[in-house]
């Protein structure tokens, strides 16, 4: 990839998940909270995903859970008041991790996933939710989480995958891979695969939660709609959806263990 495109997806990437992310953290502040678990969750599936995740993985309370690529921390946030674990954040946009102290207040790191600042077997499960698709080197971002967990702890992923060979648009700063291609990279990185479902195959959230969400997007775009920054963030937003909807990116939930060996 030249400089001029690895800027290009950079900028791409920064405006949906560092400068979008903090106008959410704003827009829930002006709205209430009861709209900040909802607006925080959207893009990395529904209640009833998380539920299916956070159940095969096993979470309990006290559980240590170490969530890659955080975002604004809604489904860290969702565990912890679900399932009682404690989770630790590290999410490589920095506007993101403000965001996430100010609705949720949990640990959080600017850190990219490649180089995780956390010492060997720190945690007792580690997820990453919808960010593998963004990450060129797979097998080193799983290769991190698998080092941060102890032997035999669970990783949990949402991953969307290409369902074609090639797709009709490519998103900036994304690189879906098939599904043989996923399980070929977990199998690479000691992660042995012990459950999956599509995401398509779970229920939707419910209507109040996504009422929530929307009325979040919408004083976010009330504020910053001639912005181009949301602009960008909408088009890639759509891309992705319009990828989904036509059956050509598929969004597959995975929970795997780290091999002991």
């Amino acid at each position: 990839m030249s400089d001029s495109a690895s800027e290009e997806t950079s900028e791409s990437m920064a405006d949906e998940f560092d400068t979008v992310a903090w106008w959410t953290a704003t827009a829930v502040a002006e709205l209430g909270e009861d709209h900040a678990l909802p607006a925080a969750c959207r893009g990395s599936g529904s209640p009833a995903g998380l539920d299916w995740l956070a159940r095969s993985m096993g979470l309990t309370s006290g559980t240590r859970l170490l969530d890659s690529g955080a975002g604004v921390g809604g489904p860290a946030e969702y565990a912890a008041r679900s399932y009682g674990v404690r989770p630790t954040l590290a999410e490589p946009m920095e506007g993101a991790c403000q965001a996430a102290r100010r609705l949720f207040h949990h640990p959080v790191v600017v850190s990219d996933g490649l180089a995780l600042p956390f010492a060997d077997e720190t945690f007792d499960a580690a997820w990453s939710l919808g960010v593998l698709c963004t990450i060129e080197d797979k097998r080193g971002y799983l290769a991190q989480l698998r080092r941060t967990v102890v032997p035999g702890g669970p990783v949990g992923l949402l991953v969307y995958t290409r369902a074609v060979d090639e797709l009709p648009d490519q998103p900036d700063g994304n690189a879906f891979p098939s599904r043989e291609e996923l399980l070929a990279d977990l199998r690479a990185t000691g992660l042995e695969v012990l459950d999956e479902t599509p995401l398509a195959d779970l229920p939707g959230s419910p209507d109040d939660w996504d009422a929530a969400a929307d009325r979040v997007e919408e004083v976010v775009a009330r504020r910053h709609g001639d912005d181009e920054r949301w602009q960008r963030a909408q088009a890639q937003q759509e891309t992705i959806g319009g990828l989904i909807g036509d059956g050509l990116v598929v969004g597959v939930l995975i929970s795997a263990r780290r091999t002991k060996n």
